[in-house]
């Protein structure tokens, strides 16, 4: 039987502390020199108060100690848990000054929760102060959120070959809560710290305390909201160059593992930075991306210096690759094979264990070694062959596990895809906004949700749709799927 008591329990904590983080922009909307922005604190209010009466109602309800919870728990609460901050979190974006309906707004703060960057808001440039943080705030726990998930929850789910990092944490077999609040608040120090350290950066080479905090929120998270309509572009115009090359490396720092950070720190492991396999790979293909689109940029722009056709294939590289969904430029007047080529790398995501999204790099490297052994058993049937992933076995659990996920997500993203064709969007709109949904990245292809668009012009059913993906490409599709099953609630 399924334990609702603790599932309401922590569900109800976690969206009371929503209400609590809402204080945060309303404050902000208090403090604006505008007086259109300071009417906006009540949006803010109203948010925070009902989140922390039904949040802590909910709490109070199911108080007590929370002896283990059972895998089957931990699905429902995992998915249950992200959904009711959704819900909540789109209460002040649906009241204030942006002027959304709830529809938009639950997308809006779907798009910030799940990190993925899609946004409905037309006219950041003169948004109320609480709106443009909040929009950020939400990618920045979000971003936090999904770490701590990634060592605490899915190795014990066996989601997608997760299980691989299970020694990165603790053995959470058939416990969630055991030793998740130290190792919690360590991972939340460091990412805090790299926050910080990006928004010291920012604000040095030139950018507003306000915009710099906002940016540092969501390229450590790699969600991608900007307060500008034109993204990065807006501050690069403005003649701060060094400002892409800081994003950039940002972006890479909140793609890679975070508990190789943490084990760098604690334990003193800083070669693991070097030597980790996932880290070598991840590097590679950055490297490999960025000299293909400097290709592109120099050949659609003569005149560019290397040095320039650099910094813009690197950072759009990381920018999609990563899941971010910055844009310094649209790519869209690259040509129909750059369109294709970024396409294609926004499936790739960053590291297991970051912030950022996608397939994630090792389950390439799993299917790579699965190709290998496969076509080296072709030539040498005789011969024995053992696949490994950073020097040790994979074993057929992780083979099965990771295939499966490919699978899944490409047949996610394909029903997505026929789903909003269905709905009345264009070819290449519909499945770039599906592929952008799934794997959480931010801007699509085209005029309408490209980097020079957005999703406002969608019907409301498709935005409910792409919130679903969302979801499910950020939970890693089986923690939602498995719900559906009917045997789940059956035990």
């Amino acid at each position: 039987m399924l334990n609702f008591r603790p599932i309401f329990l922590v569900m109800g904590v976690l969206v009371a502390a929503l209400g609590v983080f809402m204080l945060i922009p309303m404050t902000a909307d208090l403090l604006s020199p505008d007086p259109l922005h300071r009417a906006d604190w009540s949006a803010f209010a109203i948010g925070a108060v009902a989140s922390i009466m039904i949040g802590g109602g909910a709490a109070a309800a199911s108080w007590g100690n929370i002896e283990t919870m059972s895998l089957r728990d931990g699905f429902l609460l995992t998915t249950a848990t992200w959904v009711a901050l959704v819900t909540f979190s789109a209460i002040p974006l649906a009241l204030g000054g942006l002027e959304l309906n709830y529809v938009d707004a639950f997308f809006e703060a779907m798009s910030g929760l799940t990190t993925t960057g899609s946004t409905v808001v037309i006219g950041l440039d003169d948004a109320p102060p609480g709106a443009l943080l909040w929009r950020s705030m939400l990618q920045w726990l979000g971003g936090v959120g999904i770490i701590i998930m990634a060592f605490a929850v899915m190795p014990a789910l066996k989601i997608g070959g997760m299980q691989l990092f299970k020694n990165e944490a603790w053995d959470t077999s058939e416990k969630f809560i055991a030793n998740a609040t130290n190792y919690s608040i360590s991972l939340t120090m460091i990412y805090i710290f790299f926050t910080a350290l990006c928004f010291l950066m920012l604000w040095a080479f030139g950018m507003s305390p306000f915009d710099a905090i906002n940016h540092a929120l969501t390229t450590i998270s790699t969600g991608g909201f900007s307060t500008k309509d034109a993204s990065l572009g807006a501050f690069l115009t403005q003649g701060r160059a060094p400002l892409d090359l800081v994003v950039t490396v940002f972006m890479l720092i909140g793609s890679l593992p975070f508990g190789i950070f943490l084990a760098a720190i604690l334990r003193g492991a800083w070669k693991r930075l070097f030597t980790d396999s996932q880290i070598q790979f991840f590097a590679v293909m950055v490297t490999v991306l960025t000299l293909t689109v400097m290709l592109i940029v120099t050949n659609v722009y003569d005149h560019l210096s290397l040095f320039t056709a650099f910094r813009l294939a690197i950072f759009n590289v990381t920018s999609i690759m990563t899941g971010t969904g910055f844009s310094s430029t649209d790519y869209d007047v690259w040509g129909p094979f750059a369109i294709a080529f970024f396409f294609c790398i926004m499936f790739i995501g960053g590291c297991a264990g970051s912030t950022s999204c996608g397939m994630k790099v090792f389950r390439l490297q799993v299917a790579f070694a699965a190709l290998s052994v496969y076509a080296r058993r072709l030539a040498h049937p005789n011969g024995v062959f053992v696949a490994r992933y950073n020097h040790r076995p994979l074993t057929d659990d992780i083979f099965v596990s990771v295939l499966s996920f490919f699978f899944v997500y490409f047949a996610i993203f394909a029903t997505l895809s026929l789903v909003l064709a269905g709905l009345g969007l264009d070819t290449l709109t519909a499945i770039s906004s599906a592929g952008t949904a799934v794997a959480n990245v931010g801007p699509g292809l085209g005029s309408i949700v490209g980097p020079a668009g957005n999703f406002a012009t969608l019907p409301d059913a498709a935005k409910l749709a792409l919130s679903a993906g969302m979801l499910m490409g950020r939970l890693e599709f089986f923690t939602v799927l498995v719900l559906l099953s009917p045997s789940f609630w059956r035990g």
